[in-house]
């Protein structure tokens, strides 16, 4: 874990002058490949890391969630009675969401007091929000001893983004903070929601993530017009083939050049990223599988490549810092991961040039932008769990 527990145990005491009867925690994630293809019906392939959230919680006697936010000192409550939006401490709609989500399926879901305390760098593209989600549906089940089996957590999870939230987001986060295993990757088909743990047997390389410490968020970006942008491409390529795919999941790339006029430039694009990282997707998992470690990075850069120029998601910054780390001693492949408009790049690189890779990492970016950027090297993580 990288939250000490005792630390969190004695802050909530001082908090709720009482102690925790549960504690619970759920990691962050990255997507190493596979990016924009999770709406798509597509295959993506990330892995949790250590850095998480971590909620201690006490049943209440009442129907309240009092919720204390201690990474910003800010509480709201939240009756299960009436489970509106708070605009005012909107952070805790995520807590308030998965007990909407909970109550809609009969679960007994109590009044409890609940701090919330994580490391996962907010806005960065590293899912805070879905481990906030993991997390309070951990605790949940920890209080009302109940336990969601299978992808039906994670889909509860996406019922909270598209229903409650309003965004237009994919299951990927959800699902492999939910069902990560340390050691491992997760290769996801978003269609079927089946999965393969693909174990991360690269010896003598490592992933590392820069923040470029530019912060997205999903509902301020373009996101949802790329959702729309997606489902005009599908509507084109329907009537140009003759398919009933209702994805671009459905159609290949010798579809989408006999579609070509008749859609916009524009779309046309954003549906060629997307059906060419799909098969990107598959040859990166087949190259992790293998170990083969330059493949896999190869793979990385093109993806990079295509959601820069096609799908237009990434920013000078990222740019910035992906080109940076391709330069470094040691890069085997480097890309933006996450939405996009800001947040993180992930960079595989060789082990032995790790440690002067993210200190010139950090000073080349500083020195090209003006900016100072984060460092987080992780090996895969565990998914959510209550902590015994």
């Amino acid at each position: 874990m990288s939250i000490v527990i005792q630390e969190a145990r004695a802050r909530y005491e001082t908090h709720f002058e009482a102690a925790a009867e549960i504690a619970v925690r759920a990691p962050g994630r990255v997507n190493i490949i596979g990016e924009h293809t999770d709406y798509n019906e597509g295959f993506v392939l990330p892995m949790a890391i250590e850095r998480e959230t971590v909620i201690l919680g006490r049943p209440s006697p009442d129907r309240v969630l009092r919720c204390y936010g201690a990474n910003f000192d800010r509480s709201a409550e939240v009756s299960l009675d009436d489970l509106a939006r708070n605009p005012t401490e909107p952070w805790s709609d995520y807590v308030a969401g998965v007990a909407c989500e909970l109550m809609k399926l009969g679960k007994p879901v109590r009044g409890a007091d609940l701090m919330i305390l994580g490391d996962v760098p907010l806005e960065s593209g590293l899912s805070s929000s879905a481990s906030v989600e993991m997390a309070a549906l951990c605790a949940f089940e920890a209080l009302g001893g109940f336990r969601l089996e299978g992808n039906e957590a994670p889909r509860l999870g996406r019922r909270v983004e598209n229903e409650y939230l309003g965004l237009r987001t994919g299951i990927m986060d959800q699902f492999v903070i939910r069902m990560a295993k340390a050691g491992h990757a997760l290769f996801l088909d978003c269609r079927n929601l089946e999965y393969e743990l693909v174990p991360v047997a690269f010896p003598d390389a490592l992933f590392v993530i820069g923040n470029t410490r530019v912060p997205r968020g999903l509902a301020g970006s373009k996101y949802n017009e790329r959702v729309s942008e997606c489902a005009e491409a599908v509507e084109a390529l329907a009537k140009a083939t003759g398919k009933s795919g209702r994805f671009l999941r459905d159609y290949a790339l010798e579809d989408l050049e006999k579609a070509q006029s008749a859609m916009p430039g524009v779309v046309y694009r954003r549906a060629r990223h997307v059906i060419t990282e799909d098969t990107r997707t598959r040859e990166a998992c087949m190259a992790m599988k293998s170990g083969d470690a330059g493949r896999l990075g190869e793979l990385m850069n093109a993806s990079h490549d295509s959601l820069r120029d096609d799908y237009e998601v990434s920013c000078m910054e990222l740019d910035a810092m992906v080109a940076i780390a391709r330069a470094l001693d040691g890069c085997l492949g480097s890309r933006m991961t996450g939405a996009g408009f800001g947040g993180c790049t992930v960079s595989l690189v060789e082990r032995d040039q790790v440690e002067p890779f993210c200190r010139d990492l950090l000073i080349g970016y500083r020195a090209a932008v003006g900016r100072e950027g984060d460092i987080v090297v992780s090996v895969p993580a565990d998914g959510a769990e209550r902590i015994r």
